[in-house]
């Protein structure tokens, strides 16, 4: 458990210790939105605001199969392109980020998604979260990406008390390895999915649980802990 003077050091260390155990846990984490270029993953995560990445999986073939490019995406007919991808929710402000998306990379990029955030994040819909799920996992740059699941899981581990995701952004990225920061936003994204969930978390069943102050708030029994847990 941490203690409330922990120093910089030790908290660096738990972080990392952290980090460890989450891989072990989840050896398969992973994007789970599902892209075979670095424009499909800017699409599909534009499209999961709001939404689970299994709806988006649901819509993103039969959405790349219609606008298979930028020139495609950015010549859409608004009424078609909203209906595709009515069903992931806020479907027209989603459309109109998606056509303005289409037509800035045509116009600025050469219709191809680029490799940098600070380019990334002057398209359409586009933030800083988007920008690292897209750095990190189509162009192997390390980021963190502050989800709900990453700015819960790192103030109950005591990583930060930030809730602005920027600061958040920065906060974890001074205590774990840069070449970790993508693996660990997954893992966590995971752990925050399967174990500690936002409203009772199964900390029975939790594997850093003796590294998380905030052990005690759900479930602590092991066994209905364990029931809790989702595969």
């Amino acid at each position: 458990m941490a203690a409330a003077t922990e120093s910089r050091l030790a908290l660096v260390r738990r972080a990392r210790r952290v980090n460890r155990v989450l891989a072990q846990r989840y050896p398969d984490a992973r994007c789970e939105l599902h892209f075979r270029s670095p424009l499909e993953l800017l699409v599909a995560t534009v499209l999961s605001a709001q939404t689970t990445d299994v709806r988006v999986n649901q819509v993103t073939p039969v959405l790349f199969a219609r606008y298979p490019d930028a020139w495609a995406l950015a010549g859409a007919d608004r009424a078609e392109l909203e209906e595709i991808i009515r069903s992931t929710g806020f479907f027209r402000a989603k459309a109109e980020s998606l056509l303005g998306l289409g037509r800035a990379l045509v116009e600025r990029f050469d219709g191809e998604a680029p490799a940098r955030l600070e380019d990334l994040v002057t398209l359409p819909g586009v933030g800083r979260k988007t920008a690292n799920v897209v750095l990190g996992n189509a162009f192997g740059v390390p980021g963190i990406t502050v989800d709900t699941h990453v700015g819960r899981l790192v103030r109950r581990l005591g990583w930060t008390a930030e809730e602005d995701p920027v600061k958040v952004e920065h906060a974890v990225g001074e205590l774990v390895e840069r070449a970790e920061w993508t693996m660990l936003s997954h893992r966590l994204i995971f752990h925050g999915r399967r174990t500690c969930f936002a409203r009772r978390p199964a900390c029975g069943a939790c594997p850093v649980a003796r590294d998380c102050p905030s052990f005690g708030i759900g479930e602590v029994d092991p066994q209905r802990a364990a029931a809790m847990v989702k595969p």
